[in-house]
């Protein structure tokens, strides 16, 4: 077996849907990937027409059973692609959960017929196709779980509080699974659409800068926990100027009202958007505190 055998049967790519995806509309946006970055060589996906999940799976040997779509960050306008996917996916493959990366539709106006509604149609799809190819991916479809980062957070956090149960009588197997996280790992999320500690950007993006009271509501996912949220990891910087850390708090406090196991990190600093935070001092262990976590699910 070649090397380049052995990759293709570890690490690959499918359309997140077959033909044209729901909610798309046809336009002259073309996607986009560029550098962005102090040296110019950070992968940022921007104009997503094409939505894909990226399976990076662990060898058969250390497969653990778990898996996590991954929904990487970028304000709801690029996708951190490589920062918050790749790397990402990296790590918890040396670990034995499998990963999936998602690239997502942004909200764009001139490609969604309704853009608030594209990202949570494709976290909803990951997750059923994750559980549709679980037997060939090695994966146990009750242990398939979602992390996001930033906006990527709001997109997963959105989907946890916003999933359903798939229907039974749908022609498309796939549909007929649940769109259910067993769990959630938000990394510096964005959470709320609440202008008092939003992240402006992803709010603007998201739902447009004049948003009405039951779009802002919707998407505040504080507001959307019951108790049939998913188990979540949090983890956030007390000094995060661009999504404040009271986000990750009123999520864990509504969690703790909900009844629904919680366990959050909280660091002095850090910032945004430090990814695994290597060499970042003890900010870096929040990998492993998260999988952890993840293998904790299992014993109780």
């Amino acid at each position: 077996m070649t090397v380049s055998t052995a990759l293709a049967e570890t690490t690959y790519k499918l359309p997140l849907w077959d033909g044209t995806p729901p909610n798309h509309k046809a336009s002259d946006l073309k996607e986009t990937v560029f550098k962005r970055g102090a040296d110019h060589d950070l992968d940022r996906i921007a104009y997503v027409q094409d939505p894909t999940i990226e399976v990076r799976l662990p060898s058969p040997q250390s497969a653990t059973g778990q898996a996590v779509v991954i929904c990487p960050g970028g304000g709801y306008t690029v996708l951190a692609y490589d920062w918050e996917g790749v790397d990402t996916a990296n790590y918890l493959n040396a670990h034995g959960i499998a990963a999936i990366i998602l690239k997502y539709r942004l909200p764009e106006d001139a490609s969604n017929e309704v853009p608030h509604l594209s990202p949570l149609l494709d976290t909803k799809r990951a997750l059923r196709l994750t559980r549709f190819h679980a037997k060939d991916w090695r994966i146990d479809p009750k242990r398939v779980g979602i992390m996001g980062f930033s906006a990527g957070g709001h997109a997963a956090s959105t989907l946890g509080t916003h999933f359903d149960a798939g229907d039974p009588e749908a022609a498309d197997p796939v549909d007929r699974l649940s769109s259910r996280p067993d769990f959630m790992a938000l990394i510096y999320p964005v959470i709320t659409m609440d202008s008092d500690f939003t992240h402006g950007g992803s709010r603007n993006n998201l739902i447009g800068k004049s948003p009405s009271a039951d779009l802002i509501e919707l998407y505040s996912n504080e507001k959307q926990v019951s108790p049939e949220t998913p188990p979540t990891f949090l983890v956030h910087s007390a000094d995060d100027k661009s999504v404040p850390v009271q986000n990750s708090l009123a999520f864990y406090q509504a969690l703790l009202a909900n009844g629904v196991d919680a366990e959050m990190h909280l660091y002095p600093y850090g910032g945004h958007g430090y990814s695994l935070a290597i060499g970042r001092g003890h900010l870096s262990d929040w990998p492993a505190r998260c999988v952890a976590w993840m293998k904790s699910l299992e014993s109780e």
